[in-house]
């Protein structure tokens, strides 16, 4: 194919990329980086981004979770414990359980064919141990390809990722439960129509745990501690040249569940994610180079870069506290039927400036159980997920009669 039309195809897929991170600023650090270039390179960290391939595993899939500003590390078990922390599972007062999520992408410009779709169950095997598995689907729509003239070429292009995982989690001491979770990631992003580039392919596997307290007293309370490093794997390649980091990212989450009365349940729940993904180093242009003035190469390996992530922010220390995302959360539940929750989801201004609230709600009937969620951005800047709502469905059969796992 003409040199041309690759060119233009590199371009979308690199706007496909930046819509799954959510970075809205994108052509803002474009213009920066380049009148800073001429400068004394002062401002070139003003935006730093850290991008990833397959950034979909970094959306939060189901309404409950994305009703709480995304927290979901310490929350009460539930069927999509398996992308926030499949530990959770062993506490699960179910026997089975399987819910369907669906989430629109860009719907707020219009848009109807990009979105997400997550299939996740459960069965516990004994009281203290459980299996898990999902499959996230991403279809990015249909794509017009153009030729070198920029006329229709005659074809669209479809790209989908999708990946695929399974659990195992079990008690280890009285209040504490860990997990095991394998991963297969798969991502084209071309639809094999071009030479030069293929469907990248990866493994990861996720480790997770939660500890758990009863507090017994006129205001029984559960309260939980909650950690998952997912997508610890290798990388990912779209072609002969370049690999890629997937997402590697560190949860660390608190949660308290009260129960007010016999009718009336309280949840809160606080978040923090970070990469652990080396953040881009600074260059500039000296005697017609590009040579690296600030940061740490990020042509390392998966493990070199996992410990990296925490040092080799170019600002330093303080830059290196930005690259922490927060979310919190909270539940409240009446007679075990109905739910209503808020939350709150802040990322620096710098590292992609994501920032909003979120509200939902959810119904319980027998086996059934219905949510929803709606995101509103509050810095002005536009979502991927912006007014949009997101809608799960989850059937539960056979209480085993655990009381770890009470909403």
């Amino acid at each position: 194919m003409h040199n041309l039309f690759i060119k233009m195809m590199r371009r979308i897929l690199l706007t496909v990329i930046s819509l799954l991170v959510g970075t809205a600023i994108f052509a803002q650090q474009i213009d920066t980086d380049k009148s800073s270039s001429q400068s004394t390179g002062q401002d070139l960290t003003k935006y730093n981004v850290i991008t990833t391939a397959v950034s979909f595993l970094t959306i939060t899939p189901d309404s409950r979770s994305g009703a709480m500003g995304d927290a979901g590390a310490a929350t009460t078990p539930d069927v999509w414990s398996q992308h926030t922390n499949a530990s959770k599972y062993a506490l699960s007062e179910d026997d089975f359980s399987v819910g369907l999520s669906y989430t629109p992408w860009l719907a707020n410009l219009g848009i109807k064919d990009i979105n997400l779709i997550y299939l996740a169950g459960y069965k516990k095997l004994s009281k203290k141990e459980a299996v898990g598995a999902s499959l996230c689907y991403f279809s990015l729509g249909d794509i017009e390809a153009y030729d070198e003239d920029g006329n229709p070429a005659g074809f669209t292009i479809s790209p989908q990722e999708y990946s695929v995982d399974v659990s195992y989690s079990r008690y280890l001491a009285d209040n504490f439960v860990m997990g095991m979770t394998g991963r297969f990631i798969y991502s084209n992003l071309t639809g094999g129509t071009l030479d030069n580039y293929h469907a990248g392919k990866a493994v990861a596997a996720d480790i997770s745990g939660t500890y758990f307290k009863e507090f017994k007293s006129s205001m029984p309370g559960l309260l939980t501690a909650g950690f998952n490093i997912s997508n610890i794997g290798s990388k990912i390649s779209y072609s002969n040249d370049n690999k890629d980091f997937i997402p590697a990212n560190l949860k660390l989450g608190l949660g308290y569940n009260m129960e007010i009365d016999q009718y009336n349940k309280l949840g809160v729940y606080f978040d923090v994610n970070k990469l652990l993904v080396p953040t881009p180093p600074l260059y500039q242009k000296i005697n017609g180079e590009q040579v690296m003035v600030a940061g740490k190469d990020n042509e390392v390996s998966v493990p070199q870069g996992i410990f990296q992530s925490f040092y080799d922010a170019p600002n330093g220390f303080s830059e290196e506290m930005k690259e922490f995302t927060l979310s919190i959360g909270a539940e409240y539940w009446y007679n075990s039927q109905f739910a209503a929750r808020l939350g709150y989801f802040n990322e620096a201004d710098t590292k992609g400036d994501r920032k909003y609230f979120t509200a939902g709600a959810g119904l319980r009937l027998n086996i059934f159980g219905l949510d929803f969620s709606y995101l509103i951005p509050v810095n002005g800047k536009n979502s991927p997920l912006a007014n949009t709502f997101r809608f799960s469905i989850t059937f539960d059969f056979e209480s085993t009669g655990n009381s770890n796992s009470k909403r």
